[in-house]
Protein backbone atom coordinates (compact mmCIF):
# COMPACT_ATOMS: atom_id res chain seq x y z
CA UNK A 1 0.00 0.00 0.00
CA UNK A 2 1.08 3.72 -0.85
CA UNK A 3 2.19 6.10 1.85
CA UNK A 4 2.71 9.30 1.42
CA UNK A 5 5.32 10.99 3.31
CA UNK A 6 5.29 15.21 3.79
CA UNK A 7 8.72 16.05 5.73
CA UNK A 8 11.18 18.66 4.83
CA UNK A 9 13.70 17.37 7.46
CA UNK A 10 15.90 15.16 5.04
CA UNK A 11 17.43 12.92 7.88
CA UNK A 12 13.63 12.63 9.57
CA UNK A 13 12.31 11.98 6.19
CA UNK A 14 14.63 8.89 5.01
CA UNK A 15 14.05 7.42 8.72
CA UNK A 16 10.58 7.35 8.19
CA UNK A 17 10.91 5.81 4.47
CA UNK A 18 13.18 2.82 5.82
CA UNK A 19 11.21 2.00 8.71
CA UNK A 20 7.62 2.19 6.22
CA UNK A 21 9.96 -0.07 3.54
CA UNK A 22 10.34 -2.48 6.45
CA UNK A 23 6.83 -2.74 7.00
CA UNK A 24 6.06 -3.61 3.34
CA UNK A 25 4.62 0.01 2.10
CA UNK A 26 5.38 2.01 -1.37
CA UNK A 27 7.02 5.09 -0.24
CA UNK A 28 5.88 8.33 -1.95
CA UNK A 29 8.49 11.19 -0.51
CA UNK A 30 7.50 15.18 -0.54
CA UNK A 31 9.78 18.13 0.21
CA UNK A 32 7.38 20.30 1.26
CA UNK A 33 3.51 20.76 1.33
CA UNK A 34 2.91 21.86 -1.99
CA UNK A 35 4.43 18.46 -3.28
CA UNK A 36 1.97 16.83 -1.46
CA UNK A 37 -0.82 17.85 -2.33
CA UNK A 38 0.07 17.68 -5.93
CA UNK A 39 0.61 14.13 -5.39
CA UNK A 40 -2.60 13.67 -3.63
CA UNK A 41 -4.36 14.95 -6.42
CA UNK A 42 -2.72 12.40 -9.55
CA UNK A 43 -4.02 9.17 -10.77
CA UNK A 44 -3.98 6.58 -7.97
CA UNK A 45 -2.38 8.82 -5.48
CA UNK A 46 -1.93 7.24 -1.76
CA UNK A 47 -4.92 6.45 0.45
CA UNK A 48 -2.42 7.27 3.68
CA UNK A 49 -0.69 10.27 4.49
CA UNK A 50 1.90 11.01 6.89
CA UNK A 51 1.82 15.15 6.99
CA UNK A 52 4.42 17.11 9.42
CA UNK A 53 2.51 20.19 10.38
CA UNK A 54 5.56 22.75 10.54
CA UNK A 55 6.61 22.76 6.29
CA UNK A 56 7.59 25.05 3.81
CA UNK A 57 4.90 26.78 1.11
CA UNK A 58 2.15 25.00 2.43
CA UNK A 59 2.04 23.33 6.34
CA UNK A 60 0.52 20.13 7.00
CA UNK A 61 -2.64 21.90 8.28
CA UNK A 62 -3.39 23.35 4.95
CA UNK A 63 -2.81 20.13 3.26
CA UNK A 64 -5.68 18.36 5.61
CA UNK A 65 -7.46 21.60 5.08
CA UNK A 66 -7.38 20.90 1.09
CA UNK A 67 -7.82 17.26 1.65
CA UNK A 68 -11.04 17.36 3.26
CA UNK A 69 -12.34 20.24 0.90
CA UNK A 70 -12.45 17.50 -1.97
CA UNK A 71 -15.84 15.81 -1.44
CA UNK A 72 -15.83 13.26 -4.23
CA UNK A 73 -12.21 12.00 -3.94
CA UNK A 74 -11.64 8.70 -2.30
CA UNK A 75 -11.18 8.80 1.26
CA UNK A 76 -7.29 9.81 2.43
CA UNK A 77 -5.95 8.71 5.93
CA UNK A 78 -4.02 11.87 7.52
CA UNK A 79 -1.30 10.93 10.51
CA UNK A 80 0.21 15.12 11.51
CA UNK A 81 3.38 14.50 12.52
CA UNK A 82 4.16 17.64 14.96
CA UNK A 83 6.35 18.82 17.55
CA UNK A 84 2.88 20.80 19.22
CA UNK A 85 2.48 19.12 22.31
CA UNK A 86 -0.87 21.59 23.55
CA UNK A 87 -3.96 20.17 23.50
CA UNK A 88 -4.97 23.36 21.68
CA UNK A 89 -2.67 22.41 19.28
CA UNK A 90 -3.85 18.93 19.01
CA UNK A 91 -7.40 19.79 18.95
CA UNK A 92 -6.58 22.66 16.18
CA UNK A 93 -4.98 19.95 13.36
CA UNK A 94 -7.53 17.81 14.23
CA UNK A 95 -10.41 20.40 13.33
CA UNK A 96 -8.30 20.47 10.27
CA UNK A 97 -8.84 17.13 9.25
CA UNK A 98 -6.68 14.84 10.96
CA UNK A 99 -7.24 11.65 11.50
CA UNK A 100 -4.35 10.63 13.94
CA UNK A 101 -1.39 12.43 15.23
CA UNK A 102 1.76 11.86 16.79
CA UNK A 103 4.41 13.73 18.63
CA UNK A 104 8.13 14.23 17.52
CA UNK A 105 10.21 12.46 18.18
CA UNK A 106 8.56 9.55 16.56
CA UNK A 107 8.28 6.28 18.29
CA UNK A 108 8.59 3.60 15.20
CA UNK A 109 6.40 0.82 16.77
CA UNK A 110 3.49 3.60 17.42
CA UNK A 111 3.78 4.88 14.08
CA UNK A 112 3.52 1.17 12.51
CA UNK A 113 0.21 0.79 14.85
CA UNK A 114 -1.32 3.82 13.99
CA UNK A 115 -0.51 3.34 10.55
CA UNK A 116 -2.26 -0.45 10.90
CA UNK A 117 -5.26 1.62 11.84
CA UNK A 118 -5.68 3.71 10.00
CA UNK A 119 -5.27 0.82 7.06
CA UNK A 120 -8.06 -0.81 8.90
CA UNK A 121 -10.34 1.95 8.83
CA UNK A 122 -9.58 2.52 4.67
CA UNK A 123 -10.50 -1.26 4.45
CA UNK A 124 -13.39 -0.95 6.49
CA UNK A 125 -14.82 2.47 4.27
CA UNK A 126 -13.93 0.71 0.66
CA UNK A 127 -16.09 -2.36 1.96
CA UNK A 128 -19.01 -0.55 2.82
CA UNK A 129 -18.45 1.50 -0.64
CA UNK A 130 -18.71 -2.00 -2.02
CA UNK A 131 -21.58 -3.09 -0.42
CA UNK A 132 -23.75 0.36 -1.20
CA UNK A 133 -22.78 -0.61 -4.85
CA UNK A 134 -23.85 -3.82 -4.64
CA UNK A 135 -27.19 -3.07 -3.12
CA UNK A 136 -27.70 0.07 -5.85
CA UNK A 137 -27.20 -2.73 -8.79
CA UNK A 138 -29.56 -4.69 -7.01
CA UNK A 139 -32.14 -1.89 -6.80
CA UNK A 140 -32.02 -0.66 -10.23
CA UNK A 141 -30.22 -3.36 -12.32
CA UNK A 142 -32.09 -6.32 -13.84
CA UNK A 143 -30.45 -9.58 -12.66
CA UNK A 144 -30.80 -11.45 -16.30
CA UNK A 145 -30.36 -8.89 -18.56
CA UNK A 146 -28.33 -6.21 -16.87
CA UNK A 147 -30.06 -3.59 -18.39
CA UNK A 148 -32.21 -1.17 -16.04
CA UNK A 149 -35.19 -2.81 -14.36
CA UNK A 150 -38.63 -1.69 -14.79
CA UNK A 151 -38.63 1.10 -12.10
CA UNK A 152 -35.13 2.18 -12.87
CA UNK A 153 -35.86 2.91 -16.26
CA UNK A 154 -39.61 4.41 -15.46
CA UNK A 155 -37.69 7.01 -13.25
CA UNK A 156 -34.99 7.69 -16.13
CA UNK A 157 -38.33 8.74 -18.01
CA UNK A 158 -39.71 10.96 -15.15
CA UNK A 159 -35.98 12.53 -14.72
CA UNK A 160 -35.90 12.89 -18.96
CA UNK A 161 -38.95 14.46 -19.25
CA UNK A 162 -38.38 17.07 -16.45
CA UNK A 163 -34.81 17.83 -18.14
CA UNK A 164 -37.15 17.78 -21.52
CA UNK A 165 -39.64 20.27 -20.16
CA UNK A 166 -36.98 22.33 -18.75
CA UNK A 167 -35.05 22.86 -21.51
CA UNK A 168 -37.57 22.91 -24.53
CA UNK A 169 -36.42 19.62 -25.91
CA UNK A 170 -38.24 16.69 -27.38
CA UNK A 171 -37.84 12.80 -25.81
CA UNK A 172 -39.08 9.73 -27.02
CA UNK A 173 -39.86 6.08 -25.70
CA UNK A 174 -39.35 3.08 -27.70
CA UNK A 175 -41.89 -0.19 -26.27
CA UNK A 176 -40.31 -3.04 -27.88
CA UNK A 177 -41.57 -6.52 -27.28
CA UNK A 178 -39.78 -9.50 -28.68
CA UNK A 179 -42.06 -11.40 -31.14
CA UNK A 180 -43.85 -14.90 -29.89
CA UNK A 181 -41.32 -15.57 -27.15
CA UNK A 182 -44.06 -17.56 -25.44
CA UNK A 183 -43.02 -20.29 -28.32
CA UNK A 184 -39.68 -19.93 -27.22
CA UNK A 185 -39.91 -20.77 -23.85
CA UNK A 186 -42.73 -23.89 -24.86
CA UNK A 187 -40.40 -25.26 -27.59
CA UNK A 188 -37.11 -24.94 -25.94
CA UNK A 189 -37.32 -24.34 -22.38
CA UNK A 190 -36.74 -21.47 -20.05
CA UNK A 191 -33.21 -21.44 -20.22
CA UNK A 192 -33.32 -20.82 -23.85
CA UNK A 193 -35.55 -18.20 -23.37
CA UNK A 194 -33.40 -16.62 -20.63
CA UNK A 195 -30.66 -16.93 -23.57
CA UNK A 196 -32.19 -15.17 -26.27
CA UNK A 197 -33.34 -12.55 -23.84
CA UNK A 198 -29.87 -11.80 -22.21
CA UNK A 199 -28.61 -11.17 -26.85
CA UNK A 200 -31.51 -9.09 -27.37
CA UNK A 201 -30.69 -7.08 -24.49
CA UNK A 202 -26.83 -7.10 -25.50
CA UNK A 203 -27.55 -6.31 -28.98
CA UNK A 204 -29.95 -3.21 -28.05
CA UNK A 205 -27.02 -1.76 -25.80
CA UNK A 206 -23.99 -1.77 -28.27
CA UNK A 207 -26.78 -0.40 -30.55
CA UNK A 208 -28.62 2.74 -28.77
CA UNK A 209 -26.76 5.81 -28.54
CA UNK A 210 -24.38 6.55 -25.17
CA UNK A 211 -26.97 8.87 -23.82
CA UNK A 212 -29.99 6.86 -24.25
CA UNK A 213 -31.28 4.56 -21.35
CA UNK A 214 -32.66 1.01 -22.17
CA UNK A 215 -34.26 -1.20 -19.61
CA UNK A 216 -36.59 -4.00 -19.16
CA UNK A 217 -40.28 -3.38 -18.86
CA UNK A 218 -41.34 -6.64 -17.93
CA UNK A 219 -41.08 -10.16 -19.67
CA UNK A 220 -39.93 -10.20 -23.03
CA UNK A 221 -40.98 -6.44 -23.02
CA UNK A 222 -38.05 -3.41 -23.06
CA UNK A 223 -38.49 0.66 -23.07
CA UNK A 224 -35.57 2.81 -24.60
CA UNK A 225 -35.52 6.38 -23.12
CA UNK A 226 -34.16 9.01 -26.30
CA UNK A 227 -33.41 12.21 -24.66
CA UNK A 228 -33.58 15.05 -27.23
CA UNK A 229 -35.51 13.27 -29.87
CA UNK A 230 -38.36 13.75 -31.60
CA UNK A 231 -40.67 10.92 -33.37
CA UNK A 232 -39.01 11.07 -36.32
CA UNK A 233 -35.03 10.43 -34.80
CA UNK A 234 -36.93 7.94 -32.09
CA UNK A 235 -38.46 6.01 -34.72
CA UNK A 236 -35.14 5.43 -36.77
CA UNK A 237 -32.88 4.53 -33.94
CA UNK A 238 -35.91 1.79 -33.36
CA UNK A 239 -35.74 0.56 -36.72
CA UNK A 240 -31.52 0.32 -36.05
CA UNK A 241 -32.64 -1.90 -32.97
CA UNK A 242 -34.60 -3.72 -35.32
CA UNK A 243 -32.41 -4.71 -37.29
CA UNK A 244 -30.16 -5.59 -34.81
CA UNK A 245 -32.35 -8.00 -33.53
CA UNK A 246 -33.58 -9.78 -37.14
CA UNK A 247 -30.40 -9.56 -39.06
CA UNK A 248 -28.92 -12.41 -37.55
CA UNK A 249 -29.92 -14.88 -35.53
CA UNK A 250 -28.91 -15.61 -31.83
CA UNK A 251 -26.85 -18.65 -30.83
CA UNK A 252 -28.15 -20.80 -28.14
CA UNK A 253 -28.12 -23.98 -27.11
CA UNK A 254 -31.20 -25.50 -29.04
CA UNK A 255 -29.58 -24.37 -32.05
CA UNK A 256 -29.73 -20.49 -33.82
CA UNK A 257 -32.93 -18.40 -33.43
CA UNK A 258 -34.04 -15.89 -35.49
CA UNK A 259 -35.63 -13.25 -33.14
CA UNK A 260 -37.73 -10.27 -34.18
CA UNK A 261 -39.39 -7.25 -32.29
CA UNK A 262 -42.13 -5.38 -32.68
CA UNK A 263 -41.61 -1.46 -31.90
CA UNK A 264 -43.92 1.67 -30.66
CA UNK A 265 -42.44 4.54 -30.60
CA UNK A 266 -43.94 7.93 -28.88
CA UNK A 267 -42.09 11.06 -28.15
CA UNK A 268 -42.80 14.46 -26.78
CA UNK A 269 -43.22 17.52 -28.40
CA UNK A 270 -40.40 20.37 -27.32
CA UNK A 271 -43.10 23.10 -26.88
CA UNK A 272 -45.95 20.80 -24.93
CA UNK A 273 -44.96 18.44 -22.34
CA UNK A 274 -46.68 15.55 -21.23
CA UNK A 275 -46.28 12.65 -18.70
CA UNK A 276 -44.73 9.45 -18.73
CA UNK A 277 -48.22 7.52 -18.80
CA UNK A 278 -49.24 8.93 -22.16
CA UNK A 279 -46.19 8.46 -23.15
CA UNK A 280 -45.48 4.87 -22.24
CA UNK A 281 -49.43 4.39 -23.54
CA UNK A 282 -49.14 5.92 -26.82
CA UNK A 283 -45.92 3.66 -27.44
CA UNK A 284 -48.27 0.80 -26.45
CA UNK A 285 -50.84 1.35 -28.50
CA UNK A 286 -48.06 2.08 -31.60
CA UNK A 287 -46.73 -1.13 -30.50
CA UNK A 288 -50.54 -3.18 -30.45
CA UNK A 289 -50.67 -1.99 -34.20
CA UNK A 290 -47.25 -3.24 -35.13
CA UNK A 291 -47.72 -6.55 -33.90
CA UNK A 292 -51.58 -5.97 -35.90
CA UNK A 293 -49.25 -5.48 -38.97
CA UNK A 294 -47.04 -8.49 -38.99
CA UNK A 295 -44.72 -7.59 -36.20
CA UNK A 296 -41.03 -7.22 -37.08
CA UNK A 297 -41.77 -3.73 -37.69
CA UNK A 298 -41.39 -0.02 -36.38
CA UNK A 299 -44.91 1.84 -35.88
CA UNK A 300 -44.91 5.62 -33.91
CA UNK A 301 -47.65 7.11 -32.72
CA UNK A 302 -50.32 9.01 -33.78
CA UNK A 303 -50.90 12.84 -32.12
CA UNK A 304 -54.38 11.89 -30.74
CA UNK A 305 -52.52 8.63 -28.54
CA UNK A 306 -51.07 10.94 -26.87
CA UNK A 307 -53.89 12.30 -24.86
CA UNK A 308 -56.10 9.28 -25.05
CA UNK A 309 -54.98 8.16 -22.00
CA UNK A 310 -55.65 9.64 -18.46
CA UNK A 311 -52.39 10.02 -16.56
CA UNK A 312 -51.60 6.62 -14.77
CA UNK A 313 -53.09 4.06 -17.40
CA UNK A 314 -50.46 2.87 -19.06
CA UNK A 315 -49.90 -0.20 -19.43
CA UNK A 316 -49.97 -3.26 -21.79
CA UNK A 317 -53.28 -3.98 -23.23
CA UNK A 318 -54.98 -7.41 -22.62
CA UNK A 319 -55.75 -8.18 -26.23
CA UNK A 320 -52.50 -7.76 -27.77
CA UNK A 321 -51.26 -10.54 -30.03
CA UNK A 322 -48.32 -12.86 -28.29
Amino acid sequence: MKVLVAEDDQASSRLLQASLQKWGYEVVACRNGAEAWAALQGEDAPRLAILDWMMPELDGIEVCRRIRSRASAPYVYVLLLTAKGQREDIITGLDAGADDYLTKPVYPRELELRLRTGRRILDLQSDLISTREALRIQATVDPLTVVSNRRAILETIEHELFRASRQMLPMGVILIDLDRFKSVNDKYGHAVGDAVLIEAARRMRVTIRPYDTLGRYGGEEFLVVTPGCDLANSARIAERLRAALANAPIQTTAGPLIVTASFGVAASAAESATDSSRLIHAADEALYRAKGKGRDRVVAAENAELTACPAGESGKRADAPA
